[in-house]
């Protein structure tokens, strides 16, 4: 997956709480396991009419927020069902960053699998970003996952906690399967070790 440093975008706000898996990607696009094509579906439910067409008054539908980056949004954010979709349409839409006061514990894990920071803070904190992100086209954040801090359009700075090992997996671009190959020369010497030992069990 990318690596995850340093990002610069416009923040959308989201104050709706409980928003859960099945209002970030509805259950009629779970019949793909590719991880991409997913971004025209996100939040399908709310952001477009019964015709397809757009809710002109939904924040993603807006011109300022089309291009998001950043989500600010209400408390317990990813509940419902554990599907790795929601994930992977936030990402595919462009999103990289998430901010709550609260996730649900397997949507917060699974962003992190995926390239994308959830960061919990305070509801003071919460609030704050919600108000600049208000702002519309001059809602541009700054997040140093490094120096695990936020920077606001006024320059203001707000630190936030981040588990250290899911910290070098982002920094590194590391998700379950990059995390196995960095182990694979020990992987190649103990299928060597075992072939010798075992010729009879080695593929044919």
């Amino acid at each position: 997956m990318d690596k995850f440093d340093k990002l610069e975008g416009v923040a959308a706000p989201l104050p709706q709480i409980n928003v859960d898996t099945d209002m970030i990607i509805p259950k009629q696009y779970l019949k793909t396991i590719l991880r991409t094509g997913l971004g025209v579906a996100l939040f399908s439910e709310m952001r477009y009419n019964d015709d397809g067409t757009e809710k002109p008054d939904f924040v993603l539908n807006q011109p300022a927020y089309r291009d998001a980056k950043i989500l600010i949004a209400g408390d317990n954010f990813g509940c419902g069902s554990s599907r790795e979709h929601a994930p992977w349409a936030i990402l595919d839409f462009g999103i990289r960053c998430v901010i709550a006061p609260s996730f649900a514990d397997i949507f917060y894990n699974n962003c992190f699998k995926n390239g994308i920071l959830p960061i919990a803070l305070p509801q003071e904190d919460v609030d704050k970003l919600m108000e600049d992100a208000e702002r519309g086209a001059n809602a541009t954040l700054s997040i140093d996952l490094e120096s695990q801090t936020i920077k606001g359009p006024d320059g203001g700075t707000i630190a936030f906690e981040v588990d250290a090992f899911k910290k070098h997996c982002l920094l590194n671009g590391l998700d379950d399967i990059g995390l196995t190959m960095e182990k694979q020369g020990s992987i190649d010497a103990f299928e060597a070790k075992r072939r010798d030992a075992t010729p009879w069990l080695a593929p044919t």
